[in-house]
């Protein structure tokens, strides 16, 4: 994976935060728990969007196209 180094501007308390984690060898580095930080940010923001979609189907509509065609399958199904 290549990397790019990029020039951001924190709060100091954000800093010496950051600083105390890589003090207590949490993070080898600022820049890795800044990394790992925007990673699991991304990541949340992803899932979120994903449940907001989700939130959007209508879910009569969905559980008709799940059963659509299994009505006419049922009979020919074995007993069990």
């Amino acid at each position: 994976m290549s990397t790019a180094k990029i020039a951001i501007t924190i709060d100091d308390k954000l800093v010496e935060k950051i600083d105390s984690l890589v003090r207590k060898r949490i993070f080898p580095s600022r820049s890795r728990a800044i990394q790992e930080a925007v990673s699991e940010k991304l990541s949340r923001l992803d899932k979120s969007r994903l449940a907001k979609e989700c939130s959007k189907l209508d879910i009569a509509s969905e559980q008709h196209l799940a059963e659509e065609g299994t009505s006419s399958e049922i009979e020919s199904w074995p007993e069990y």
